[in-house]
């Protein structure tokens, strides 16, 4: 069964784990572009991605908005009842999920899912669960890393590079 949705925590995954703020008290948040290309390419393979994270934050939104990924989540203290709710909504199964998080509150989705990853600078107790430790860093090309390594064990790698020439 292939992966059809992959599910991204924000801080610490999509971004390096900082939250910065400005003499306002606006947040700060850098996300990598070049994850950003690979999920907008995941896109174009048809496959679906969702975002499920602790926090709440107005960038968040613009970012997911930005990427059109249409499935996201703000402030879920419990992301593996989230993404089941998700799962049955898209009528699919955690046989079609790989996620991907680096901390502790990221582990019930993480230990459910068919294919887990954690950027690596994840917290050991992610690490020590994960199927895959990526060598890239959140915020640093992880979610680009796991995308990246899903299309070449689903055999969609000339699709992937075909979408851009």
């Amino acid at each position: 069964m292939s992966i059809e949705l992959i599910v991204l925590d924000v801080d610490g995954t999509m971004t390096k784990g900082e939250i910065i703020y400005n003499q306002m008290g606006d947040e700060i948040k850098a996300f990598n572009v070049k994850d950003g290309l690979a999920i907008e390419s995941w896109f174009k393979l048809g496959k679906k991605t969702a975002i499920i994270t602790g926090r709440s934050s107005q960038i968040v939104e613009k970012r997911a908005k930005e990427l059109h990924i249409e499935h996201y989540y703000q402030g879920v203290k419990n992301k593996r009842q989230t993404l089941e709710m998700l799962l049955e909504k898209l009528n699919l199964t955690m046989e079609n999920v790989a996620a991907i998080g680096d901390d502790l509150n990221d582990l019930s989705m993480l230990r459910v899912a068919k294919k887990s990853f954690a950027p690596a600078d994840a917290v050991a107790y992610v690490t020590k669960e994960v199927d895959v430790v990526l060598n890239a860093k959140g915020g640093e090309g992880a979610v680009r890393e796991m995308i990246e390594r899903l299309i070449v064990e689903e055999g969609l790698e000339s699709q992937f590079i075909g979408l851009w020439q």
